[in-house]
């Protein structure tokens, strides 16, 4: 199993992003959170930056889309380049379709659930799927505390996973830090989001090259 780490720039400085970036040179991609204040309490960012970032940037793109007619605005990631599109299972009303639709145009299709969002109900759709996120914070804001409650879930992901067979990534999103990554990579995470972990650091990429190493001796 290999591990990634990708940074959310939530906490970096959006004014900068490409400078930003730049400073994380050793992750495995760039996770950016878009967030439209109805399906969180948080506004954030949309295509338009995206599509800014696209131009400025060659490393992997891993958009979270936070938003209510996700079925309708996800596509349009995938169309401006980035390779991986997530969408929250609880805002589709097709999942299937815009999973499908999502690989169609090139892009790794990926579904997030929110902490209290049950798994089991949703084993049937995972082969439509590249990765699986699991929320481990409340969505909507960066520097939460990580949940707990929330390592059971990944073990059963991680089972129901093995059991689908494929290449499916486990990511995780909310409080990754030195002082949990190794408890989720344990549980069976694969991919981690760490915002606040990284870009509160005077050298972001040192965090992001010891969390990986971290997670790597949690498994070996």
């Amino acid at each position: 199993m290999g591990i990634r780490i990708t940074p959310s720039v939530l906490n970096a400085n959006l004014a900068d992003l490409g400078h930003e970036i730049a400073r994380i040179p050793s992750a495995d991609a760039v996770h950016l959170d878009v967030m439209d204040n109805r399906f969180v309490p948080n506004l954030t960012f949309g295509l338009p930056m995206v599509e800014c970032i696209r131009a400025t940037t060659t490393q992997m793109l891993d958009i979270h889309l936070m938003i209510a007619e996700v079925d309708r605005w996800a596509p349009g990631y995938a169309e401006a380049g980035a390779e991986s599109v997530t969408f929250h299972i609880e805002a589709s009303d097709a999942p299937v379709k815009l999973a499908r639709e999502l690989r169609s145009l090139g892009a790794r299709a990926s579904m997030a659930l929110r902490p209290a969002t049950a798994i089991e109900p949703y084993a049937e759709l995972l082969p439509e799927v590249d990765m699986v996120l699991l929320m481990t914070v409340e969505p909507g804001f960066g520097g939460q505390s990580f949940l707990d409650l929330v390592l059971p879930k990944i073990r059963r992901t991680r089972a129901l996973l093995d059991a689908c067979g494929g290449d499916i990534w486990l990511q995780v999103d909310g409080g990754v830090s030195a002082q949990t990554i190794e408890r989720c990579a344990e549980a069976g995470a694969d991919t981690f989001v760490a915002g606040s972990a990284v870009y509160s650091a005077a050298d972001p990429d040192a965090v992001v090259r010891a969390l990986k190493a971290q997670a790597e001796a949690a498994i070996s």
